[in-house]
Formats: C-alpha cells, structure tokens, sequence
C-alpha cells in the first residue's frame, strides 16, 4: 500500500496528480453552491419571515462550520505530513483523534444549542414569531451537529491519503439529501406534516447524520492508508497542539466572512437597502467562482503536504505554480462572466431596474479582485499545507476584514460606487502579503530543509 502511495503522491506527473485530485473536490462544492440557493429558495416559499428568521441563524451556522472545517484542515495538514515523512503510526492516531475532535466539536455546540438559541434570537428582534422559528431552526441544527462534524473530519483524514472520491460522495450524499427532504418536510409532502421552519432544520440534520453514517462505513469497512485506532487510545496533547496550530487559525478565517458580511451590511444600508440586495446577490454569484478555486485547494494541500514532509521541494514548488494557473484560470472565466453578462446574473434574482443600476457596477468592480484572490487563495493553501496555519490567518484577516471594512468606510464618503473597490484593493494588499510570506518561506524551509518536521 505504501509503495502505492509513493507512486501517486510521490512520483505521479504535477498536473495530471493535481486534476485527479481536485476534479471530484470541485464538482462537490459546486453542488454545495447550487444547494445554499436551492435550501434558500424553499425556505423563501414559507414567508419572509421564515427566511428572515433562517437569515438570522445563519452566522451561527458559519461559525459551526468554521469549526469543523478549520478542526477538518488541520487534521488534513498533519496526516498528509506524516505520511510524507514514513511516519504512519503518528498519522494513525491523529485520524482516531480527529474522530475525537468531531465527536467534541458536536458535543460543543449542542451546548450552544441547548442554551444559546432563544437569546441569540433575543438579541436581533423582539417579534415573538421570528425569534420562535430562529430559536427553533438553531436548536435543532446546533444540537444535532455530530453529524456534520464527524463527517467533515473523515473526509479530511481521507483526503490527507490522496482519496478524493469518497469525500465527494460524502458531500454530494449529503447536499441532495438535504435538497430533496426540504420540500417534504417544510410542505408536508407524501403523508409528512407539514413544519415549516422547523422542517427546513430537521432536513438538514438528517442529511448530515446520514452522510456521516455514510463515512463511517467506508471508513471502517474499507482499506486505507491510516487505520482508525482505539485499543489502549490515549489522548496525546502534542498530536492536539500540532492539529490547532494549523487549524485554530483555519476556524478564525472561516469566521472572518460573517464578520465582513455583517460590517458590509452596516455600511451598504446608508445608502439604501437595495444596496444591501445587491451584496447578498454578489455573495451567492461569487460563490460559483470560488467554490471551483476552494476544491482545488483540497487537491493541492495533500499534494504539497506529502511532498513538503517527504523533502521533495522541487514537487511542492511546481504544485504551488501548476496550482497557481489553474486558479488564475477560473477566476479569469469568472470576471469575464461578471463584465459581459451582469445583467442577466443579476436577474436570476428578479432584479428591479434600481438594483440593476445599482448592481451591474457593483459586479464590474467587485471582480477586479478575482485574479489577485486566485493566487492569494493558494499561497494561504501553501502555508497551511507545511504548518504554518498563522501566515494563512493574516492573509485573510488582510483581505476581509482588517483592509476591506476601513477602506469600504473610507470610500463610502466619496459614494456607493466607490464603496465597490475596496474589494480589489483589500485583495491586492493581502497578495503583496503573500507573495513576501511565500518568498520568505521558501528563503527559509523550502530551499534549505530536507524532509522537515513540523
């Protein structure tokens, strides 16, 4: 299995390792990206209220799955390197314990759940029915987030191994599941009764805690290159430290979203809520672009994380420039898509003329930004990948929030149109951080380290 292994992560042409990797990650999130609009759309149907009480769950619901994903990401660093480095045994038990970390994470935000809800609720709106269906949908997705945080887990420990075909099977499971339980559950279709909000919540879970049974089973029931392992399992804090220090950082830049969102919001509404329209519709466009670029640098952080631990520092640089291209290449499809036709994007939301004048700038504007987040996007992928999960959180600490909301701000006093190019330039500072991040990197551990231990 090991000299399999070798052959693939080890010797296996850059480019031709990288579209194996990375195809089934990007088909995966953009069936994610066409689910946010579709679970969106059902709830919508019920009233705006129901939508406006989801809507104020749903930072929540980002931080839930910054949690996961950020404990996911840090899990994928470590196996990936030590199975780079020959250390199996150690990439044995950092799988079982990200299995841990999954079961914690979930017990966690039961605890929110449970106590969290009606005041978070509370906070935004004193109308009793919107903070009823809000409290409702967060208990039920916060209490019963196993699923979804085990699952991710096994999904970064598989593809720590170079196996991305089963964690796109777990995605997709879960994505269409979810999609085709909303409607039965929210209208009450074939004998179901009919819960609203409520049903939109209980679809969800569901959903995750099927695909998470799903993994489980391949897991446990399929060869890997790690072994889940529980006879005489100690907690090793070294192995916890070593998951965080890439992940921590990973949950805080997965936070940082609503966090920007949020701040957008409060400087868009000066102008007018349209304004405000007009983002939320970027917001769900962009992800169509973006979603591509974040699974390809699920492809690309094993293959640099492997290489980077087995000292195979000309194989780590070239899938740092392959992947480099790549991403250049789809956020290029994207720009030309937001400056020929942002028009008809924007009437996928039934735009008014208003929006439209508002929006079709806005659109032009904004995507400046994409080539500089292409290459941004895999430099932060670079630093996590080798350990250095710190570098990836200034990176988009820089870009959405420390750059982005002061000169939006600034730019707000010149007017509404100039708002739109804080975008490009918060993007264009954080890929100058990068690129002297990356240059110090490679001054320091790339060039001058062999097989290195972090």
């Amino acid at each position: 299995m090991e000299a399999n292994r070798q052959n693939k992560m080890g010797t296996m042409p850059i480019f031709r390792l990288i579209v194996t990797m990375s195809i089934p990650a990007i088909l995966s999130m953009m069936v994610q990206a066409m689910y946010n609009i579709v679970d969106s759309y059902f709830v919508a149907q019920i009233s705006e209220d129901a939508l406006t009480a989801v809507s104020l769950v749903f930072p929540v619901q980002i931080l839930l799955i910054a949690v996961a994903v950020g404990t996911g990401v840090g899990l994928n660093s470590l196996i990936a390197r030590r199975l780079g480095e020959n250390r199996g045994e150690e990439a044995d038990q950092a799988a079982t314990h990200g299995l841990l970390m999954g079961v914690l994470n979930g017990l966690l935000f039961f605890l929110v759940g449970v106590f969290c809800s009606g005041p978070f609720l509370s906070s935004f709106t004193s109308d009793p029915e919107l903070v009823a269906m809000g409290s409702t949908y967060m208990r039920i997705v916060c209490m019963y987030s196993f699923g979804v945080c085990i699952e991710i887990n096994i999904e970064k420990i598989l593809q720590a191994t170079g196996n991305m075909v089963f964690p796109m099977m777990f995605q997709l499971i879960g994505a269409v599941t979810n999609m085709l339980l909303d409607p039965i559950f929210i209208f009450g279709l074939i004998g179901m009764p009919a819960m609203g909000v409520k049903g939109a919540a209980v679809a969800t879970v569901i959903a995750q805690i099927f695909a998470m049974v799903v993994a489980l089973l391949v897991l446990f029931f399929k060869k890997h290159e790690v072994e889940i392992k529980f006879q005489s399992f100690r907690i090793n804090w070294n192995i916890v430290r070593n998951i965080y220090a890439v992940g921590l950082p990973a949950i805080v830049m997965q936070s940082t979203g609503s966090a920007m969102v949020v701040g957008m919001n409060a400087i868009l509404i000066g102008f007018t809520g349209t304004a405000v329209a007009v983002f939320g519709a970027y917001f769900k466009l962009q992800s169509f672009v973006f979603m591509p670029v974040f699974g390809l640098n699920q492809g690309l952080m094993p293959v640099m994380g492997y290489n980077y631990g087995a000292g195979k520092n000309h194989r780590l640089l070239s899938t740092v420039k392959i992947g480099c291209i790549i991403a250049a290449a789809i956020m290029g499809v994207g720009v030309a898509a937001f400056w020929i036709v942002p028009d008809r994007l924007l009437m996928i939301f039934n735009a008014s003329d208003y929006m439209l004048q508002i929006g079709v700038p806005a659109l032009r504007t904004i995507s400046l930004c994409f080539l500089p987040a292409a290459f941004g996007i895999v430099f932060s992928t670079t630093f996590q990948a080798v350990g250095d999960g710190v570098k990836s959180l200034i990176i988009s600490l820089l870009r959405q929030l420390v750059v982005l909301l002061p000169c939006a701000y600034l730019m707000s006093h010149i007017g509404l149109d100039a708002v739109w190019y804080a975008f490009p330039i918060a993007e264009s500072v954080s890929l100058a951080a990068s690129i002297f991040f990356y240059c110090r990197l490679k001054r320091t551990r790339i060039h001058t380290a062999g097989a290195v231990t972090v």
